[in-house]
């Protein structure tokens, strides 16, 4: 695995030893219009039709939703004649797309949260979906697809993907819509998803050149404000359009991230290294078990006895000192590494190091 990281680092730093200068992106590619978005739904309901493997008599709260579900209907039974093996209790979510209209339909996710082992076969049943304002705005139901299975009896079963995650394409009805009226803007916000003082600059020049006018200005590193030209007060749609395909020019900012825990290094082209001499060894140690057998003489009375003779060896390659000159790209450095043989957990400690002697001309992130 970690060989094939390795690869996976030399190549983009390859790449990054011949780094293009900075490149032309659009700006929806870069920002979001602020009022523009999303909204999260989410509901609690009941997945029936599974085959015994539903949450069971054990959640309470599961079989008073089914009796709570069959009084609602009509049907009045006892609590003590429900059996819930074949129901699961589950949560609900989907996102509300801005501008949606009632009758849009909507992809929905459905998650047990009780001891279910399995959602395969089932069905959710009318769901209403709710937004953090508490109102209702839409309403699932349908089969669960969950995209795997799960199979088998006692301690011998076989399982692919998740089964007590599914889908339901097109599962929920929009009901009430969010209104949002942006053709009586007078001004528009732009929030980069990176902020970025040059960027947010660039990006206020090209959409005045692009309006031919001054109606645009950074407001800070992220935040970009527009003013509606008095040509698009009532089309306040068609200038978003305009201003969303303007070419930015952007810069990414000197950054190392290092996941420790996967051993992935991530490096910018334009991170700098002052000069520094670095070593690197490593010690191996290897731990050998072998049984022996103590064997009593015929008619002793005594007992076989098994030991384990134990050998313990470690040995530490010898270390490699090499420095590096004044402005190093992380390119060289990364070339001098792979040529030690460093693996990228090495890297990652060798760039924490480097970054606390001061010599990492770039954030590091640690994840």
């Amino acid at each position: 695995m970690f060989k094939r990281i390795a690869l996976l680092v030399a190549f983009l730093t390859i790449l990054s030893l011949d780094a293009l200068p900075a490149r032309a992106a659009r700006l929806k590619d870069l920002a979001d219009f602020v009022g523009v978005r999303s909204n999260p739904l989410i509901g609690y309901g009941l997945v029936v039709g599974l085959n015994k493997t539903g949450d069971g008599n054990s959640m309470r709260s599961t079989t008073m939703s089914i009796l709570n579900m069959l009084n609602s209907v009509g049907v009045k039974v006892d609590q003590r004649d429900i059996k819930s093996g074949n129901v699961a209790a589950v949560m609900v979510t989907a996102q509300l797309p801005p501008f949606v209209r009632q009758g849009q339909k909507l992809d929905v996710t459905v998650s047990s949260i009780g001891d279910a082992k399995s959602l395969q076969g089932g069905t959710l049943m009318m769901c209403p979906l709710k937004a953090p304002d508490g109102l209702i705005y839409a309403v699932a139901q349908g089969p669960v697809s969950i995209g795997g299975f799960s199979a088998g009896g006692g301690n011998d079963t076989v399982t692919k993907n998740h089964p007590t995650a599914g889908a339901i394409p097109s599962g929920a009805l929009v009901e009430r819509e969010v209104q949002l009226d942006i053709n009586n803007q007078d001004s528009l916000t732009i929030a980069l998803e990176n902020p970025d003082f040059s960027t947010a600059a660039r990006a206020a020049s090209s959409i005045n050149i692009e309006l031919s006018g001054t109606s645009a200005r950074a407001m800070d590193s992220r935040t970009i404000e527009v003013q509606v030209p008095e040509g698009y007060k009532k089309n306040v749609a068609g200038l978003i359009a305009r201003i969303e395909s303007v070419d930015v020019q952007t810069e990414m900012p000197a950054k190392v991230v290092v996941n420790e825990r996967t051993g992935t290094v991530v490096i910018g082209s334009d991170v700098r290294i002052s000069p520094v001499a670095i070593a690197h060894g490593n010690i191996h140690i290897k731990i050998a078990s072998t049984p022996s057998v103590s064997q009593p003489a015929p008619l002793s009375g005594g007992q076989t006895a098994v030991t384990q003779q134990k050998n313990v060896v470690v040995a530490e390659d010898a270390g490699q000192l090499f420095s590096l000159p004044y402005q190093t790209s992380i390119g060289d450095l990364v070339t001098a590494l792979n040529a030690i043989g460093v693996t990228p957990r090495d890297l990652a400690a060798i760039l924490q190091a480097i970054k606390s002697a001061g010599a990492l001309q770039a954030q590091l992130e640690i994840m």
